[in-house]
């Protein structure tokens, strides 16, 4: 029988997800399965306890061979986890809430033990979620740097005191140019994050759409866009720009834009995988992570 590697990531800043972490890992022993901590993370976590030392690391274990993530922490957390599992075939991850809003998080921590139980029984469903494939080409069209983005890739200002000038493009086509502080190409899983604080729609996980959104624009036509999930949406920053610009792919990975530079964003051949233990409805998550106001409904017409 095949070795059942389960990955923890943990945020080893808590005392409490330090001691959440030694938890999942006895009882994932417990059951038979084979706990996996990432070099950063057993580094970390050692430093604080040195029980940890004794755990396999990712790299000795290959990533395709990772059954499930479980992960400790907030969406900052989750989104680490997303990309330590990124491989040929991307395991599931399922979110622990040890943060404070964790959008991502499936379960409280008080439900942990369960959670885990839930792993080893395989009581799970997998919820593919729409990533970006991002590609960043230079003034003479040569791609120079490629990622991916879970929740957003954005193009920012590099200098405070500078708005950038960029032009937006649609599958080939260009829209409209803005000044502006920057750009957020957004999933509709990052909806709910950098999309939602810069004015974004909020998109349902079951809608495949992108959306578009500027930061701050000089412009009249400023709106939100929501474009097809197929769509091509190219930020390429102006040459009379007079500053530099950044891409940010889920606040994790950065690259330089100078004048000319060209950043594309597409769908993704490899969505990220979301383990969920209990179907609920994701208008119940919206009310219950932002503690929408919801007094006073009497329920729908039968």
């Amino acid at each position: 029988m095949n070795e059942r590697n389960i990955l923890v990531v943990a945020h080893a800043g808590r005392d409490e997800t330090v001691t959440a972490a030694r938890r999942v890992i006895e009882l994932l022993r417990a059951a038979g399965a084979h706990p996996v901590l990432s070099n950063e993370d057993r580094a970390e976590l050692s430093a604080v306890d040195g029980d940890f030392s004794d755990v396999d690391v990712l790299g000795d274990v290959h990533v395709d061979d990772l059954e499930l993530a479980i992960v400790l922490g907030g969406d900052g957390t989750i989104l680490r986890a997303a990309e330590l599992v990124r491989g040929t075939r991307s395991a599931p991850v399922l979110g622990i809430n040890m943060g404070h809003v964790g959008f991502l998080a499936e379960i409280e921590r008080d439900a942990m033990d369960d959670a885990v139980q839930r792993v080893i029984d395989r009581d799970y469903t997998v919820e593919e979620r729409l990533a970006l494939a991002v590609r960043v080409k230079d003034a003479a069209g040569a791609v120079v740097y490629e990622t991916w983005a879970l929740n957003e890739a954005t193009v920012e200002k590099a200098s405070r005191e500078r708005m950038i000038e960029v032009v937006v493009e649609i599958d080939g086509r260009p829209l409209s140019s803005y000044g502006c502080d920057g750009m957020v190409i957004s999933t509709p899983t990052g909806s709910t994050a950098y999309n939602f604080s810069a004015g974004g729609p909020v998109i349902w996980p079951t809608v495949e759409a992108i959306a578009v959104i500027p930061l701050s624009a000089h412009a009249l036509f400023a709106r939100p866009l929501v474009v097809s999930p197929d769509a091509s949406v190219a930020i390429e920053m102006l040459e009379r720009t007079s500053g530099t610009g950044i891409l940010w792919c889920d606040g994790r990975r950065s690259h330089e834009l100078p004048p000319g530079a060209r950043v594309v964003a597409r769908r993704s051949s490899r969505p990220v995988r979301l383990a969920r233990l209990h179907p609920a409805a994701f208008t119940d998550r919206l009310v219950r992570k932002f503690q929408l106001p919801v007094a006073g409904w009497r329920g729908a017409a039968s």
